[in-house]
């Protein structure tokens, strides 16, 4: 596996690895792996002959009283996980090679990014979009893997490639949990051992109002009773539990349509987030 953190040496790798003709896939991170990315690197390896990642903590895609100088950082042993798992370029810019003297170009995306995350943390979308616009057009990929444990993020993804005719097929991967259920996170790092069996609330307080829903129950009934478990469980604040259109991440106050259900709050000093598919049939 090569690692390579300069743009020219970039290039002139992803030149080689096309010269076979076959589909390089792309899986974007900010690094410290665990077995939700590599579940990303599995999925890539069933849709290019050549995988890259990407490892670069995004600092335009933190507000300013987020986790970017304590969010985990241990490239070494990403490195032997993904060589291990055979993939074949590691790419690891830094901030000054991603964002160079004089960069002021910001790609934004209006609509589905503006409601969730992107209310509670004003600009992230921003610096998402803008960064893996940038990732596509380093690595020029055929296919990119995302998880859906970022929703919206993923939503906001699809948006940008079918707005700007980029050739590239987006894959969402399912969340992938512990077996506990709690979803796969680097964030996860931060909790203490207390805080990481309350943090189980969250996806039980999902589910259940999903099998609320399901059974027809009232939507903001259900979704009242999740935000009242959060907040008994040490949740706070709760930025948003809410039951949104599956495509366009449109609230609904009924179900009747395919829906997702969203939800986000910290826990001491980390934020989680989680969803769940819900279905009116």
């Amino acid at each position: 596996m090569q690692t390579l953190r300069d743009l020219p040496a970039l290039r002139a790798a992803i030149d080689a690895l096309r010269r076979d003709g076959k589909p390089i896939a792309l899986v974007p991170t900010m690094g410290a792996l665990h077995d939700g990315h590599m579940a990303l690197v599995d999925e890539a390896k069933r849709h290019g002959r050549h995988v890259v990642v990407s490892i670069f903590v995004n600092p335009r895609q933190f507000g300013p009283n987020e986790d970017l100088d304590a969010y985990p950082r241990r490239e070494a042993k990403d490195a032997q996980l993904l060589q291990a798992a055979g993939v074949a370029l590691l790419w690891a810019p830094s901030v000054d090679v991603m964002y160079p003297a004089g960069f002021a170009t910001t790609i934004s995306v209006s609509g589905i990014s503006e409601g969730l995350d992107g209310a509670a943390r004003p600009g992230h979308f921003d610096g998402v979009a803008t960064v893996v616009t940038k990732l596509f057009n380093q690595v020029r990929p055929d296919v990119a893997i995302f998880g859906e444990k970022d929703y919206q993020q993923l939503a906001v993804i699809r948006r940008f490639v079918a707005d700007l005719d980029l050739p590239i097929d987006i894959i969402g991967m399912p969340t992938q949990r512990a077996e506990d259920g709690l979803a796969l996170s680097s964030r996860n790092a931060y909790l203490s051992a207390d805080e990481r069996k309350a943090a189980l609330a969250l996806p039980r307080a999902l589910g259940e109002a999903k099998r609320q829903m399901e059974r027809g129950e009232p939507v903001d009934a259900a979704l009242a009773q999740a935000v009242a478990t959060l907040a008994g469980h040490g949740f706070g604040p709760i930025d948003y539990v809410t039951l949104c259109d599956a495509a366009t991440l449109e609230p609904i106050p009924v179900l009747d349509r395919p829906a997702r259900l969203l939800g986000a709050a910290k826990l001491g000093t980390t934020r989680l987030i989680d969803n769940i598919a819900v279905d009116p049939a």
